[in-house]
């Protein structure tokens, strides 16, 4: 699909500078969850082609990231997949984490102290010479949630395999505008509210097949079966053999959404995208004064800002983020360079 054709699916209010809080949904999404929600108000169906949704959403961001649908479970956070992978580490083991990383790829691990798990926090500038053989994971964020930083993620992958260190990585902040590809990681999760532009209450977690042996699925309940179908009632336990053994029970309206959110992003193309959002966000950096960059979130600290300008974007109707003391803006298919324009203006 032409980017142009996919941006009119969209109805966004002026000054939306906030896609690394929440993505806006296209309107197939929009109009798919109406209707599901509709047939749930009047009991027109049962819950199977809801159901259905998932799968098709799981199949979608397998081909995002290069992975087969049966590599993919799904949940509705990230914390609580981050959480089966901190949870089958040993006693002692050490985990390597930018010391900036947003919390649900960092407390999963941090609760695992009190049975000896080390957590050693780091400044991003430095993680890549802090991974040596002593390092049993490195656990980052693809793009940094409070600044828009992009991590060269084959380079970290690589320092990292030569240590004989796992990575896991939190593609939230990436998927749906910047490449991934899963060879390079052990694990990855993603929340799909932000630039997968669907429903909160999505999630997604690759595991690699060597690492989901040694996982337990703690939270394993019908949807985990090999057969969800025969897996309603007790005692005897079959779990699916692949990574859908890890599966939550979707909250199903949530799916409907998904599904043809991420289809959108697929037919448009995650290179033709990045390049729209990281075009806007470098036209907003120009106005400011600022050089180039390569992401499409754009941090901005009191060194660029004046001190009383925090109020101004909100008064002109934008609507961006207070992070880490800075100013957040992000910038997504759906944002217009009049977006950037008025943003520029507020903060001149």
């Amino acid at each position: 699909m032409d980017l142009r054709e996919a941006r009119r699916l969209f109805d966004p209010e002026p000054g939306w500078l906030n896609t690394a809080s929440y993505g806006l949904p296209p309107r197939p999404a929009w109009t798919a969850l109406q209707e599901a929600l509709d047939d749930w108000r009047h009991g027109r169906t049962s819950w199977e082609p809801w159901a259905e949704a998932t799968e098709r959403a799981r199949a979608s961001f397998a081909r995002l990231v290069g992975a087969s649908p049966g590599d993919i479970a799904v949940s509705s956070a990230v914390s609580q997949q981050v959480g089966l992978v901190a949870a089958a580490l040993p006693a002692g083991a050490r985990v390597l984490v930018p010391e900036m990383e947003f919390t649900s790829n960092l407390f999963p691990y941090y609760v695992q102290r009190e049975r000896g798990v080390i957590v050693e926090t780091v400044p991003l500038a430095d993680l890549l010479d802090r991974i040596d053989d002593r390092v049993d994971v490195v656990a980052l964020s693809v793009v940094q949630s409070a600044t828009g930083e992009v991590t060269d993620l084959a380079t970290v992958a690589a320092r990292a395999r030569g240590a004989g260190a796992r990575v896991v990585v939190d593609a939230t902040q990436a998927v749906g505008w910047h490449k991934i590809d899963v060879a390079h990681v052990d694990a990855l999760v993603c929340a799909a509210y932000k630039w997968l532009c669907a429903p909160r209450g999505t999630s997604f977690c690759y595991l690699a097949q060597d690492l989901r042996e040694q996982i337990t699925p703690h939270a394993a309940g019908w949807y985990a079966g090999a057969d969800v179908h025969a897996s309603y009632y007790g005692p005897e336990m079959k779990l699916a053999s692949d990574a859908r053994r890890f599966d939550l029970s979707p909250a199903w309206h949530c799916w409907v959404g998904a599904a043809p959110a991420l289809e959108l992003i697929e037919q448009v193309g995650v290179a033709a995208i990045g390049e729209y959002d990281v075009g806007l966000a470098n036209g907003f950096r120009a106005g400011l004064g600022l050089p180039p960059g390569d992401s499409a979130i754009v941090s901005l600290g009191a060194d660029v800002i004046p001190h009383d300008a925090d109020q101004r974007p909100a008064e002109a109707g934008i609507r961006a983020a207070a992070r880490a003391g800075s100013l957040r803006a992000s910038f997504h298919l759906y944002t217009t360079e009049a977006d950037v324009d008025a943003a520029v203006e507020a903060l001149s």
